[in-house]
């Protein structure tokens, strides 16, 4: 059997594919799942099962690069998906790395999107029940387990004791079962492959610690431990429903992006129009791009007009005008008018799939940066059961018999069961979550309270962040019977310069009969005078407009003309948000760096950074652009915090150490970014990086607590100095300690006030020395 065909047997017998489920050509034809880069090498991507931590990923990738013709492996711990890349002289063999895989211990499968979500969704649901089980059993264990330790130090008879124990058997055995078999098949699967996984361990202990409680209960022991061992089982099950929602969440970044791409083209043909997949456009086709649909690849209009939402490039949220020779790009929406583009970029190599695998790989480059949490689970689990280990063997070479070595052995895990460190991170998170929101803040991410704790360099979009993202009428005096006909005119359109006079209107309806030219503007004839409102050529006021430019340099125009009157050009800007000043004064004294990058034209970008005194700005930027200026400074040893809002940020703020959207952001932004703050002000910028470095200090003497509890409590176990009693409370004391101390969490500083009382705030968030040195 060759291994393709021994790679689908595998697909099929363990992931449900089959003639049943599947179509025949996903089922026998890997070619689908491949991609060709320009200079001809193929690229796939997998589904990887199994993948517990970080050491997973060091395994993969280098079990394939021995493999022929890899290029490359890659695999992202966030959403387990595994990127091979073949040498442009090599056959590209699917089936060899499903089979390599399967021998390293993963299952995996070729890389579909819909079934990605299908097996999370299920492996998701399964995680929740096995904690529900964990967690209803733990608790009425442990409300029999207290009952034998008071009657252990008061008048209960044996029998009764035993009785407890069996019933807490029979909660406790079936419940572990099921609970745990997330652990315990991970452990197997490693097992199979030759490899010892972090579920062994794990598994390890808890097979023990029931094993022993049993034993001890058919010898009429005084003590049992299968409160420990459900209770260790239900604090590791949090942290993999944790982990399983941030993958979700990194999953929406990509459906995000998807629904921006277009399935289908309309190809332009002598014999008419055809419609053919995406996959089947080349460089050079002619393409019909209709009102409302999205641009399937790059190219250049070469007959019609329209209006275009940009907003992947630019970072507006207005719409562009485009016409004959106009470049427009894949993922723009059209707007009222039919455009015939000549593709220059199709499928694959359009700005679309450049700005994907800027986010793939910004994902990829922060799924290798363990947080605290990971660390200590890390250094937790093989710690623990090497001081058990030690101490079964310790008590053997003292002779105590193999009854007190185990005895003690078990003492040692139940002693050290991570009560307090299972609540020492996540319980700061939780209040500090909490602080953030009362403060109009919507944290999507935990982990991302530790980036913040490290910002050093903050930078800022300009529309939509700085700026408020709806425009208004810039101040001025404007003629009150013109700005009363161009808002009445304004109402027959959709641009959102329109918009801006529709707002100035004083309630009257739209003109009788108006009509919108595709990308030019809005005419209507009212007592046999013309009346035109858009662009400045369409209302022939070039000199007006630009005129009005040069006195508002941070504006854009919109043009009004009645008849053979003289034309009237209004400015229309995006408002700063009212604090925004006020907080990036605020920024720059706690010593951190401020940087504006916008894709927005030149002279609008300098008036805003001229305004709020940051010297450090650029213009014009694409989202690779963003991402290059982002990844040299943190090449530079800075940490960044982006604050963005368009779809060209989302790369940034995938790339950025940490990142923050206002809540009006685009989807694929929001995705990507690790908060979301409300309403007009910019003041909960300070308030996550105050939140961030207030958490990052209660989490971390909430480790050192859990330590040196840990370090004082294994060698009396070890000894055989604590009674279960003692061990009992004294977990749950420390449990208490950690909350308590993580509940200081919840006072957080708020928004800040305004300047006079901004210097007494900045001292929370005063920036951290950075390893490269402010240039």
């Amino acid at each position: 059997m060759c291994c393709t065909d021994m790679a689908l047997a595998y697909v099929e017998a363990h992931a449900g594919w089959s003639e049943a489920n599947t179509t025949p050509s996903l089922a026998r034809d890997y070619s689908a799942f491949l991609s060709r880069a320009p200079d001809g090498s193929a690229r796939a991507a997998f589904a990887v099962e199994g993948v517990r931590c970080a050491g997973c990923m060091s395994v993969i990738e280098r079990g394939l690069a021995g493999l022929p013709g890899i290029a490359a492996a890659r695999l992202n711990f966030s959403d387990r998906r595994l990127a091979v890349t073949w040498e442009p002289t090599a056959e590209p063999a699917i089936g060899a790395v499903l089979e390599a895989l399967e021998a390293l211990g993963y299952r995996a499968q070729p890389f579909d999107p819909g079934r990605l979500a299908t097996a999370e969704a299920a492996e998701t649901e399964r995680l929740i029940r096995a904690l529900a089980v964990a967690g209803f059993a733990s608790m009425n264990v442990m409300l029999l387990a207290v009952s034998v330790w008071a009657g252990n130090v008061s008048d209960m008879t044996p029998e009764n004791r035993d009785l407890f124990h069996w019933i807490q058997a029979l909660v406790a055995l079936p419940a572990a079962a099921y609970a745990g078999r997330p652990f315990y098949e991970g452990a197997i699967r490693g097992l199979r492959a030759g490899r010892v996984t972090m579920d062994f361990p794990i598994t390890l202990g808890l097979v023990l610690t029931l094993a022993m409680s049993v034993a001890e209960t058919l010898a009429g022991a005084a003590h049992a431990y299968f409160d420990g061992a459900l209770m260790l089982l239900f604090f590791l099950l949090i942290g993999r429903v944790l982990d399983q929602a941030m993958r979700r969440r990194t999953r929406a970044c990509a459906e995000n992006i998807a629904a921006l791409r277009s399935a289908s083209a309309t190809l332009v043909e002598e014999g008419g129009l055809r419609d053919v997949p995406l996959a089947e456009l080349r460089p050079g086709a002619r393409i019909l791009v209709r009102p409302g649909e999205r641009v399937p690849a790059d190219g250049r209009v070469e007959h019609g007009a329209s209006d275009l939402d940009q907003s992947l490039v630019t970072g507006e949220t207005g719409s562009v005008p485009v016409r004959g020779g106009d470049a427009i790009f894949a993922g723009a929406l059209n707007g009222n008018g039919a455009l015939t583009v000549r593709v220059t970029a199709a499928a694959g190599a359009s700005l679309l799939d450049e700005v994907e695998g800027l986010m793939r790989r910004a994902f990829d480059a922060r799924s290798r940066a363990l947080v605290l949490a990971d660390t200590a689970t890390r250094l937790y689990v093989p710690l623990v059961h090497a001081a058990a280990l030690l101490t079964l063997a310790g008590w053997l070479v003292a002779g105590g018999g193999w009854h007190a070595a185990l005895l003690n052995a078990v003492a040692v895990l139940i002693i050290t069961c991570p009560c307090a460190l299972g609540l020492a991170i996540p319980a700061v998170q939780v209040a500090a979550a909490g602080a953030l929101f009362r403060d109009g803040v919507l944290l999507h991410d935990g982990t991302a309270l530790e980036r913040f704790a490290g910002i050093d360099t903050v930078v800022f979009d300009k529309t939509g962040t700085l700026t408020l993202p709806m425009p208004t009428l810039a101040e001025g005096p404007h003629d009150p019977q013109v700005l009363a006909r161009a808002a009445r005119l304004a109402l027959s359109s959709r641009h959102p310069m329109a918009a801006a006079l529709q707002r100035a209107g004083e309630g009257a309806g739209p003109f009788p009969g108006a009509q919108e030219a595709a990308g030019l503007g809005v005419r209507a004839v009212v007592d046999g005078v013309a009346l035109r409102l858009g662009s400045p050529g369409f209302c022939e006021a070039e000199a007006e407009a630009a005129a009005t430019l040069a006195a508002h340099p941070d504006a854009s125009v919109i043009c009004f003309r009645a008849g053979r009157e003289a034309p009237v050009a209004l400015p229309v800007r995006q408002e700063l948000r009212p604090d925004a000043d006020a907080v990036v004064g605020a920024l720059r004294e706690a010593g951190l760096r401020v940087l504006v990058l916008s894709g927005d034209r030149p002279s609008a970008v300098e008036a805003v950074a001229r305004r709020l005194g940051v010297t450090e700005w650029e213009a014009g930027l694409t989202p690779p652009d963003k991402i290059a200026r982002i990844e040299a400074l943190q090449r530079a040893g800075r940490r960044v915090l982006m604050v963005g809002d368009g779809l060209n940020d989302a790369p940034a703020l995938a790339a950025a150490h940490a990142s923050l959207s206002p809540v009006t952001a685009a989807h694929v932004s929001q995705a990507a970014a690790d908060a979301l703050f409300l309403g007009r002000s910019l003041a909960p910028v300070l308030c996550v990086l105050a939140a961030g470095r207030r958490a990052r200090r209660l989490m971390l003497q909430n480790l050192w607590f859990s330590a040196a509890y840990n370090a004082a409590a294994v060698p009396l176990a070890a000894a055989g100095l604590l009674t279960p009693l003692i061990a009992a409370l004294a977990m749950s004391g420390s449990s208490v300690v950690v909350t308590l101390n993580a509940l200081r969490a919840r006072r957080t500083p708020s928004t800040l006030r305004p300047a006079a009382a901004a210097p007494a705030r900045t001292a929370a968030i005063r920036a951290p020395a950075a390893a490269g040195g402010r240039p």
